[in-house]
C-alpha cells in the first residue's frame, strides 16, 4: 500500500503530474475537489479501509500539515513517498496567470503559501522523497538530495 504526498506551492504542476502518473493507479485526495476537511477525512478512511493507494494532491507546505498524513499512513502500514515540486514564485505566478476560472489562484494565496513552505526532510517519516521540476511540457524527477 502506498501513500503519496505532493508538496509545493500552487501552479507547480502537481495535479497535472497526478493525471500523467497516478490517475489509473491511485485515488486522488484534493481539497480542490473535496472542499472540506471532513470529506477529505472520510475519503482517507475509505482508502485505509480498502487498502487503496492514494495521492494527497494539496500544497502541504509545512511539516506539521504533512505529519497528520504521514502518521495515519504509517499507522495503517503504508509506504509514504513525498514528491517535492520545486519552482520559483515567479514561475508559479506566470503559470497561474495562464489559468482561468476556479483554477486560477489569487496571487496573494501563492505568495502566502510560498512564505509558509518548509522544505521536506526524510526525517519527517517519508520512506522515499523525490524532487520534481517542470521541464519542456513535462517533468524531471530526481532522487532527494539533502542539499536542496
Amino acid at each position: 500500500m502506498q501513500a503519496i504526498l505532493f508538496i509545493g506551492i500552487q501552479a507547480t504542476g502537481k495535479s497535472t503530474f497526478y493525471k500523467a502518473n497516478f490517475f489509473n493507479s491511485h485515488v486522488r485526495l484534493s481539497m480542490d475537489l473535496l472542499n472540506t476537511r471532513n470529506k477529505e477525512r472520510q475519503f482517507l478512511e475509505t482508502c485505509f479501509n480498502t487498502q487503496a493507494r492514494f495521492v494527497v494532491d494539496n500544497t502541504n507546505p509545512t511539516s506539521e500539515e504533512r505529519a497528520k498524513y504521514i502518521k495515519l499512513a504509517k499507522e495503517n502500514k503504508y509506504e509514504v513517498i513525498g514528491y517535492y515540486f520545486s519552482s520559483s514564485i515567479e514561475e508559479a505566478i506566470q503559470r497561474n496567470n495562464l489559468r482561468t476560472g476556479k483554477e486560477k489562484v489569487p496571487e496573494v494565496g501563492i505568495k502566502g503559501c510560498y512564505r509558509k513552505l518548509e522544505i521536506p526532510t526524510i526525517e519527517e517519516g517519508f520512506d522515499q522523497l523525490l524532487f520534481v521540476q517542470t521541464a519542456n511540457d513535462g517533468f524531471t524527477i530526481e532522487n532527494w538530495k539533502d542539499e536542496i
